[in-house]
C-alpha cells in the first residue's frame, strides 16, 4: 500500500506531503489545476521517464518520494535482495528520485543509491498506473501470462515446471560436459597415461617428504659423528700413548726405596705416580673399547644417504613439474587416475547423461503440459468473467480474449505458453493488441474489469486510474464508481476523475486546485470534509455556477454511495 507521497519543486508544486490511506481515494479539480502534475511526480518516484521540464521555475531540482508499506511475503522483498538494495525496515520501502536542471537524475531506495531501472522495477512491483498514456499492467504483454496464472491459481503447477526446468538445465549441462570430456579424450589420453605412469612409478606417499628429510638430516649428523670418531680412534691407533706411559712406569720402578730425610714423602709420591699411570693405562684401554662400540653403533647402510637424497630430489622435481608441493603429489596421482578412467569410460558417461536428460525432458514435458492445460482452461473462464463486466462499463460491443499460444519447441522456465490479452472493439472486427485497438479510456475501463475479476485472487498493492471515466457519464460512470469501490476492498485505489458519480463512491476525496500567491502560481491538494465534498460534487455537476439543484443532486449522489 502507498502510505505517503512527498513532492518538492515539481512544476507548480513547491511543497506537498500527502498521507494516503487504504481504500478508494478520488482526486478531482478543474481542468488545468494540476492533476497530471501529481501523477508526473508519482511517476518520477517510481522511475518513469522524466526530464528537467519537471523542475519548478526558480528551483534547482525536482524531487519526489513514495513510501510503501508491504507484508513480509510481498514479491518486492525478493526483488530488493536480487537488486542488492537495502531491505524493507518495519515493512516499509521508500522510493526517492530527483532530477536537476541539467537533466541529471538520482535514484534512491530506502536511502541507498540505486539505478533508475532498479527503481522502475520496484515501482512496477508496488503500484500500477492505468490511464490515458500509461497502463503498465496491460500494455506490456510480458505481464499477461502472470495475470492469467493468478486467475488460474497455477502457482503449484508453475513451481513444478520451474523445478523440472532446473533439473533439465542441469542434465543438459552434464551432457555437454561429458561430450566435451570425450572430445578432449584423444588429445589428453596419451599425456595423462604418461603422467600416470611417471607418478605410479614414483609412488608418492602423504607425509613422505618430511619423513625422508628428517632421516636425511639424521644420517648427515651421523656421518659427521663418524668422522670425528675416526679421528679420535686414529689418534690412539699407533699405540704410542701406551708405550710412553709404560716407559714412564718402568722408569718409576727404578727409583727404588729412598733413604734419609724426605724419603717417605718421595716414596709416597712415586707410588701415587705409578698408580696413576696404571689407572691411565686402564682408562685408555676402556676409551678405546668404547670408541670401538661407538663405531659399531654408527655402522649402517653406507648407501642409505645417497638413496634418500635421490628419492627427495625425484619427488621435488615431480612437484615442480606439476606446479604443486610434494605433499600434493598423491592428489595429482589420484586425479590423473580419475581423469584417465573418465576418458576410458567417456562413452558410458555420455550414455548415462543422455538417459538422465531424457528422463528430465520427459518430466518437464509432463509438467509443462499440465500447466498449459491449466492456462487454456483458465483463459476461457477469464474471458467469460471479463466480458460479463464489459457492458456496464460501456464496452458492450467489445470482446476480450486471452490468447494462449503453446509451442513445445520453445520451452522456458515458465512453461511452453505465450499469453496475450487481445480485444475486438466492435462487432465483426478482428482481435488485436490492446495498445493498437483500445483508446485510453477504454483501456482503463478494461483494466478495471480485469482487476475486478482478479481481485479475489490477490492483486497489485496499489492502483492508480487516470480518468477511467473518459467519455462516459450517467449510469456508466456510476457503474465505474461502483466497481472501483468494490475493487478497493482488496486493493488501494487512487482515481483521477471528472465524474461526480465516480467521485461520490470514494472513501476519501482530494481536491487539486491552482492558486496565485504573490504573483506566483502554485498547485495544492486539499482533503475535503463532507460539506466541502458535496460542494465539489455540485461543482462537477453544474460547472461554473453551482445551483441549488446541483447541491441537491450532490447530496443524492453521496447518499446513494452509502448503499
Amino acid at each position: 500500500m502507498l502510505i505517503a507521497l512527498s513532492i518538492r519543486d515539481v512544476v507548480l508544486i513547491e511543497t506537498l506531503d500527502l498521507d494516503i490511506e487504504p481504500g478508494f481515494t478520488a482526486l478531482t479539480g478543474e481542468t488545468g489545476a494540476g492533476k497530471s502534475i501529481l501523477l508526473d511526480a508519482l511517476g518520477l518516484a517510481l522511475g518513469e521517464r522524466a526530464d528537467r521540464g519537471l523542475v519548478r521555475h526558480g528551483a534547482e531540482r525536482a524531487q519526489a518520494s513514495a513510501i510503501f508499506e508491504i507484508d513480509p511475503h510481498h514479491p518486492a522483498i525478493a526483488l530488493l535482495e536480487e537488486l542488492d538494495l537495502p531491505g524493507a525496515e518495519d515493512g516499509r520501502i521508500v522510493l526517492r528520485r530527483s532530477i536537476s536542471l541539467d537533466g541529471k537524475s538520482r535514484a534512491y531506495v530506502n536511502d541507498g543509491p540505486a539505478s533508475v531501472s532498479a527503481l522502475r522495477r520496484l515501482g512496477a512491483c508496488l503500484l500500477e498506473i492505468h490511464g490515458q498514456h500509461a497502463s503498465v499492467g496491460l500494455m506490456d504483454p510480458s505481464t499477461h501470462r502472470d495475470l492469467l496464472d493468478v486467475f488460474a491459481k497455477a502457482a503449484p503447477f508453475k513451481a513444478q515446471v520451474g523445478e523440472a526446468w532446473r533439473t533439465l538445465d542441469a542434465a543438459r549441462s552434464e551432457l555437454e560436459e561429458a561430450e566435451l570430456r570425450a572430445r578432449r579424450a584423444s588429445t589428453d589420453r596419451d599425456y595423462l597415461a604418461h603422467v600416470l605412469g611417471e607418478l605410479q612409478k614414483l609412488a608418492p606417499k602423504a607425509g613422505e617428504e618430511a619423513a625422508l628429510d628428517a632421516e636425511r638430516r639424521a644420517l648427515m649428523g651421523s656421518e659427521k659423528a663418524a668422522t670425528a670418531l675416526k679421528d679420535a680412534t686414529d689418534a690412539l691407533a699407533d699405540g704410542k700413548a701406551e708405550q710412553r706411559m709404560a716407559a714412564a712406569a718402568r722408569a718409576l720402578s727404578r727409583v727404588g726405596k729412598p733413604e734419609g730425610e724426605g724419603a717417605d714423602a718421595l716414596s709416597k709420591a712415586v707410588d701415587q705416580a705409578a698408580a696413576s699411570l696404571e689407572r691411565a693405562l686402564s682408562e685408555l684401554s676402556d676409551a678405546q673399547g668404547w670408541m670401538a662400540r661407538a663405531g659399531d653403533a654408527l655402522d649402517g647402510d653406507p648407501g642409505r644417504l645417497d638413496h634418500l637424497e635421490e628419492r627427495l630430489f625425484a619427488l621435488r622435481a615431480a612437484a615442480r613439474k606439476h606446479g604443486v608441493t610434494v605433499e600434493a603429489l598423491p592428489d595429482v596421482l589420484q586425479r590423473a587416475e580419475q581423469n584417465l578412467a573418465n576418458i576410458d569410460h567417456a562413452d558410458e558417461a555420455i550414455q548415462a547423461a543422455k538417459a538422465a536428460l531424457a528422463k528430465a525432458q520427459n518430466a518437464y514435458d509432463q509438467a509443462a503440459a499440465a500447466l498449459s492445460e491449466r492456462r487454456h482452461t483458465a483463459a476461457s473462464a477469464l474471458d467469460k468473467a471479463v466480458e460479463l463486466e464489459l457492458p456496464p462499463l460501456k464496452l458492450e460491443k467489445a470482446r476480450f480474449r486471452s490468447r494462449v499460444d503453446s509451442d513445445a519447441a520453445r520451452p522456458t522456465k515458465d512453461g511452453i505458453d505465450r499469453v496475450t490479452f487481445e480485444i475486438a472493439a466492435n462487432p465483426g472486427a478482428g482481435f488485436g493488441a490492446l495498445s493498437e485497438i483500445a483508446s485510453g479510456g477504454e483501456l482503463s475501463r478494461l483494466s478495471l474489469a480485469l482487476k475486478l475479476v482478479l481481485s479475489t485472487d490477490g492483486g497489485t498493492l496499489a492502483l492508480v486510474f487516470d480518468e477511467v471515466d473518459q467519455g462516459i457519464g450517467g449510469a456508466t460512470a456510476d457503474a465505474v464508481g461502483r466497481r472501483l469501490a468494490r475493487l478497493s476492498q482488496t486493493a488501494q485505489i487512487l482515481c483521477v476523475t471528472h465524474s461526480p458519480q465516480v467521485a461520490a463512491r470514494a472513501r476519501r476525496h482530494w481536491r487539486i486546485e491552482k492558486r496565485v500567491e504573490n504573483g506566483i502560481t502554485r498547485t495544492g491538494v486539499s482533503t475535503l470534509p463532507d460539506a466541502a465534498r458535496e460542494e465539489e460534487l455540485a461543482r462537477m455537476l453544474s460547472g461554473a455556477e453551482i445551483t441549488a439543484e446541483a447541491r441537491a443532486a450532490a447530496r443524492a449522489l453521496v447518499a446513494a454511495s452509502q448503499d
